[in-house]
């Protein structure tokens, strides 16, 4: 074993010489000395990998598969699922999920430097195959949106692919543009110009709520990565700006914040409404400890295809409060870890990998927030399914690709820790 793991509080002393050593006791995106020290020192996450991280997502991924198959038992029921099996929505998740995790075993066996040679090439893969979606007779089309691709086992979802390349474009970006990320010509304008591609790409689907998460998920790492605040508020005004132009020039999203500003009209909750209100109709059934699983009456045929955005409304009726609390305390404890790995990447001076792990935290917990909000009438509807656990091939598996990523991060971070090379 590597003496330094056999001798811990002389680890500690080389640290706290090393980082004192290095730019008179900051790093470049600004963490003090006694923060990089306080994150590293935790022996008890020197050695293996993150298991709790581990049990976290497998613990999602399996009530997900659980409450998609109660979501989507009765579908078969209606006349537009009627040649399709009660197991149909099951074995399709099931062979997604099983798919997921080997391609994300494959995923954790990939150095970060691999990733950050190739962001720029992934990204520009991702405006490639949004390019694609928009082709008729190319790109797949449902109930008026064009945002899928056929590949014969699954439909495979561009804009999913696209977060995780921003993701990593945007950490790659900011590393490049360290020393004149004080400059908004040189540092800020070229990755907003940049989102503004995906932006247009995405909302001609359209998939307003992929662009929201892909803007935040961009915002984030400019600011994480140290971009002067004037700046970021600046950006963050034009954007909020943006979305609200968007929604003042087209009728039906207007519509739509019409409709969830007072949902419990007539003609709201037969119209734009509809799915809202069988939602917090579904929410108030479940109250405490829910109807029991399986026992939902409001997907059946109710509320439409919930299975998908609407999956937390299954588990408030069925699991109740306490189930869709359980669901809450581990999407948070989830994206808390997310950021503690990318802080200790960046406290071992691998900007990189940190802004990676702290990217991923924003995209999980940004898309579950939306999707939670809409659940619950807090946010106006917005297609955007629940992160891990709703039914989607291409999304559950680009969630653990991302996830993947952030364990190999923590990997590279014990790696380090014990005296080795990641």
């Amino acid at each position: 074993m590597n003496a330094r793991a056999l001798n811990p509080a002389g680890w500690l002393q080389g640290l706290r010489q090393h980082i004192a050593s290095r730019r008179g006791g900051e790093l470049e995106v600004g963490l003090p000395v006694r923060d990089r020290v306080n994150i590293l020192a935790q022996p008890s996450k020197v050695m293996g990998f993150d298991q709790s991280l581990v049990s976290v997502v497998l613990a999602l991924l399996a009530l997900g598969l659980v409450m998609v198959y109660s979501a989507s038992i009765g579908l078969p029921d209606s006349p537009k699922f009627a040649r399709y099996t009660p197991t149909y929505f099951f074995n399709r998740h099931l062979f997604s999920l099983i798919l997921a995790l080997v391609v994300g075993a494959v995923v954790t066996q990939i150095p970060l430097s691999t990733w950050e040679r190739s962001a720029p090439w992934l990204f520009v893969v991702s405006l490639v195959l949004l390019m694609l979606v928009l082709i008729p007779h190319v790109g797949k089309g449902v109930n008026g949106a064009r945002r899928w691709l056929p590949l014969g086992v699954m439909n495979f979802q561009p804009s999913e692919l696209a977060k995780l390349a921003i993701t990593l474009y945007a950490a790659d970006y900011m590393v490049r543009k360290m020393e004149v990320k004080e400059r908004f010509f040189r540092a800020v304008a070229p990755m907003a110009v940049a989102v503004a591609v995906v932006g247009l790409l995405l909302l001609a689907e359209p998939d307003m709520g992929a662009f929201m998460v892909i803007a935040a998920i961009a915002m984030s790492i400019l600011f994480l990565g140290g971009v002067n605040g004037r700046m970021f508020f600046l950006i963050t005004a034009v954007l909020i700006g943006a979305f609200t132009l968007m929604v003042t020039l087209s009728p039906w999203r207007r519509e739509r914040i019409f409709a969830y500003l007072d949902p419990w009209t007539e003609k709201n909750a037969l119209g734009k409404a509809y799915q809202l209100t069988h939602s917090l109709i579904a929410f108030g059934r479940g109250e405490i400890f829910g109807e029991g699983l399986g026992s939902s009456l409001e997907k059946l045929h109710y509320l439409p295809e919930a299975h998908t955005d609407f999956l937390l409304a299954v588990i408030g009726e069925e699991l109740g409060f306490i189930g869709v609390a359980v669901v809450i305390c581990a999407f948070f404890w989830l994206v808390r870890r997310l950021f503690v790995i990318g802080r200790q990447a960046i406290a071992l001076d691998r900007v990189f990998s940190g802004l990676v792990a702290q990217g991923v935290g924003v995209w999980m917990g940004g898309q579950a927030f939306i999707n939670m909000g809409v659940n619950l009438g807090v946010l106006p509807t917005k297609g955007l399914t629940l992160p891990l656990m709703s039914y989607g091939g291409s999304g559950v598996m680009l969630n653990c690709v991302a996830l993947a990523i952030v364990l190999r991060v923590d990997i590279e971070n014990r790696q380090l820790m014990r005296g080795g090379r990641a």
